[in-house]
């Protein structure tokens, strides 16, 4: 197995010697690795990583080399103490299912939370539950190695999803922006620029013709300075990490391109709350507040996103998808103060037009014109940007094959 590892990382770009492979070898064959992958991971970057440009490069080969291979060789003490006395977690009863429905999600969240700060011990799920009081029925602390772990300290991921949360790829030299389709879209994206009712004196070109005309002949174009001011905004993570190649190279065009007179970009996961991350894996951001009172209708905002997530998150307080991301406003009341506040806003969906009947796809497309991030779906957002297009509507028909609503923009 390690031999194929060693042309795996060869095969991704990892220029690893031969010398430091036996070095690698040697660690192991020391136990210093100590059967476990996560500490392997570690071993293994040290050894033969040479700088920190690469760890992005390494930790996508690791997560492809070893996704699916358990996270831990060994059978812990605690798993084994479980095994002696297994106890399975209870049903709920009818009475204890309707009370649970009854509840609101502020109320469940703070039932919630209060019994992971009671769990203090080995918990199999008892006679009491989250919606009467007592102790609650998930492990915690490592109390029920066979439970659910929510919340406490001292690790619990793999070390496949260590690496596969590549939290090094902003330090990442290797960006390159070589295919045809980049230069289609920055392109597309100049022509935000252009604005054909706006026309200013040409002091060259009106000297050149008076002289050959023989009299004052004014000649007027398109203003010369660059008025273009873009803001981008990248949905990243979970659904969106198919699309993560498409969307870095739209993003990296965009920092590439020089033909604007201001630029802004920022990260957000699902959904626009209270905070955008300028890096969004080491939780850097700034209120979002603040880079709306930067913005007028001046601004062009583009929003990338397959806008995939449940209906709760657009329309609830607290409906935020991390359990402790208490959001006081909703997300779609955030994404209707951005469009309010540059009307000239457009969202680009990775995902094909087929599947945007989701409901919160189509709440999302209430509020934004929604394209395709396609070079044709690009060409189009942009013209309506220009205001030389206007927006699709959203409307309903019945045409679908299964009889049941489809959803056209």
């Amino acid at each position: 197995m390690f031999t194929d590892l060693l042309y795996h990382f060869r095969a991704y770009g990892l220029k690893v010697t031969l010398v430091e492979w036996l070095t690698l070898i040697q660690a192991l064959a020391e136990g210093h690795a100590r059967a476990n992958l996560e500490v392997f991971y570690h071993l293994a970057r040290s050894l033969l990583v040479k700088k920190e440009t690469l760890y992005d490069l390494y930790d996508v080969a690791f997560a492809d080399f070893f996704r699916g291979v358990d996270r831990q060789f060994e059978i812990s003490e605690a798993l084994l103490a479980w095994l002696a006395d297994p106890v399975l977690p209870r049903e709920l009863t009818a009475e204890e299912m309707a009370a649970l429905r009854a509840m609101d999600l502020d109320e469940l969240k703070r039932r919630f939370a209060e019994r992971l700060e009671e769990q203090r011990e080995r918990h199999d799920g008892g006679s009491r539950w989250i919606g009467t009081g007592g102790t609650s029925p998930f492990g915690h602390g490592g109390a029920n190695p066979a439970g659910i772990r929510i919340g406490g300290s001292g690790g619990g991921r793999s070390a496949v999803q260590v690496a596969s949360e590549r939290r090094f790829q902003n330090l990442r030299g290797d960006r390159v922006l070589d295919t045809r389709q980049i230069g289609m879209a920055l392109r597309r994206l100049r022509r935000l620029g252009k604005d054909e009712h706006l026309e200013e004196l040409d002091l060259d070109a009106t000297i050149d013709t008076s002289a050959r005309n023989a009299e004052i002949d004014l000649v007027f174009g398109p203003p010369r300075k660059n008025r273009i001011k873009l803001l981008l905004l990248v949905d990243v993570g979970g659904s969106m990490d198919p699309h993560a190649d498409l969307s870095e190279r739209l993003f990296s065009a965009a920092h590439a391109a020089n033909h604007f007179h201001s630029f802004e970009s920022r990260f957000f996961h699902n959904c626009v709350y209270e905070t955008l991350f300028t890096d969004i894996y080491h939780f850097r951001g700034g209120p979002t507040e603040e880079v709306l009172k930067k913005l007028d209708r001046t601004w062009s905002v583009i929003l990338v996103g397959d806008a995939w997530m449940s209906p709760f998150e657009l329309t609830h307080r607290g409906g935020a998808i991390d359990l402790y991301h208490d959001n006081r406003e909703t997300g779609l009341a955030w994404l209707k103060r951005i469009r309010e506040r540059c009307p000239q806003s457009v969202w680009l969906n990775p995902e094909p037009r087929r599947v945007w009947r989701a409901p919160s796809i189509r709440l999302v497309r209430e509020v934004f014109p929604m394209y395709e991030l396609t070079l044709d779906g690009l060409d189009e957002a942009v013209d309506v940007l220009c205001g030389r297009r206007a927006p699709r509507t959203l409307s309903m028909t019945t045409t679908s094959a299964a009889g049941g609503v489809e959803l056209v923009n």
